[in-house]
């Protein structure tokens, strides 16, 4: 009996090793990457390459006459790369970039009447966890708070009434996009205060969206009405599952739903990769190109996953830094991504997804390389 025990115990503790020598393998697929291509020289191009940039309207020759939610996801991501790296360099130089929106330039300001508008609030909230400077707070919690007030305005509808009185945001219009500009900044207003009503508005606005647009192979329509699997879309729900499970409270009683339907998603994305790593335009029409924006998203996810303990690493460990090699394959030498799916409406039609224009150097493009790059150097 004895020897059955003690057979029984080595084997037990010869597969416990096996295991964690895997998982050590799928974390070290994370690290160790060639000269070129580290999350620290790749961040840095990138974040240089924005604080260069003027405030960018979609690739349009025309000046935005409001920042774009495009250049917020940027201006985030590389002010979250700093912070990483601590490059106080770079940090003043992204507050520069902000101080004249504090004065003669605050028409720049979006008004907060709609999602894509509302998710600037995560740049200056991101700024005051990080200088303290109470003009930020006041600023991002004010977007914060409005976008959970009463409707108001030309963009309200007779649907904005209803998900108000459910007591979600009188700005869901349920598309998938919705879903990393919602979670995040009610995400980031709830680090910043450390009120729990804000983190607890985004895991209930999640589950209406997982419960209305996640399909059974894990992945979302770009909305009820258009039964596409868009790239960037579903990028969007990625990346805002992923910000929204790291600061959700563990005993917040949506956490399991979100989880479970973020890890679904993730098995789905790990299936319709490419063999070189990146994702498509229509992600499951393996005739549709290959697209960054998307393929950054889910890089991002993936890398969240592993670092988080949510997702196992020796298999997701190995997909996601495949997927980031293949990646900074696509910047050139200025720090522009190329075969970027330029800005999207939703539309019920199969063809409009395939014939989008690819453009260089779109921040819906630049975003995602800046997340997964401090994803990567994240502890």
């Amino acid at each position: 009996m004895r020897t059955i025990v003690r057979y029984s115990l080595g084997l037990a503790l010869a597969l416990c090793s096996v295991k964690m020598l895997n998982a050590q393998k799928g974390m070290n697929a994370l690290k160790n990457f060639p000269q070129g291509s580290t999350p620290e020289e790749i961040g840095l191009k990138v974040a240089n390459r924005f604080v260069a940039t003027p405030h960018t309207n979609f690739n349009r020759p025309t000046p935005p006459k409001v920042i774009t939610y495009a250049e917020t996801c940027a201006w985030f991501g590389a002010l979250q790369f700093a912070q990483t790296t601590g490059n106080s360099r770079l940090c003043s130089d992204l507050a520069a970039r902000f101080e004249p929106l504090l004065g003669s330039r605050d028409t720049l300001i979006p008004k907060p009447d709609h999602v894509d508008y509302a998710v600037f609030g995560a740049v200056p909230l991101e700024l005051y966890l990080q200088t303290k400077d109470d003009r930020y707070f006041k600023l991002g919690k004010h977007i914060a708070d409005k976008q959970w007030g009463p409707p108001e305005g030309p963009r309200v509808k007779p649907e904005s009434w209803y998900y108000y009185q459910k007591g979600m945001t009188w700005q869901t219009r349920m598309w998938i996009d919705d879903m990393f500009m919602i979670t995040t900044i009610q995400s980031q207003a709830y680090r910043a205060t450390g009120d729990p009503v804000y983190i607890e508005r985004a895991a209930r606005e999640m589950v209406l969206y997982l419960d209305t647009l996640q399909r059974e192979n894990g992945l979302f329509y770009h909305a009820p009405d258009v039964p596409y699997f868009w790239g960037r879309g579903n990028g969007w729900m990625a990346a805002g599952m992923s910000i929204l499970l790291k600061v959700l409270p563990k005993n917040n009683p949506n956490r399991a739903r979100i989880m479970q339907g973020y890890k679904t998603m993730m098995a789905s994305l790990l299936n319709y990769q490419a063999e070189d790593g990146m994702w498509r335009q229509l992600i499951d029409d393996p005739n549709s190109w290959k697209e960054t924006s998307g393929t950054g998203m889910f890089t991002f996810a993936f890398i969240t996953g592993v670092k988080e303990g949510w997702l196992d690493p020796k298999v997701y460990g190995p997909a996601a830094r495949k997927a980031w090699l293949s990646l900074v394959g696509y910047l050139d030498e200025s720090g522009d991504i190329g075969d970027v799916c330029e800005g999207t409406n939703k539309k019920n039609d199969h063809q409009y997804y395939l014939d989008r224009k690819r453009v260089k150097g779109d921040m819906h493009g630049q975003a995602p390389i800046l997340w997964c790059a401090t994803a990567l150097l994240s502890k």
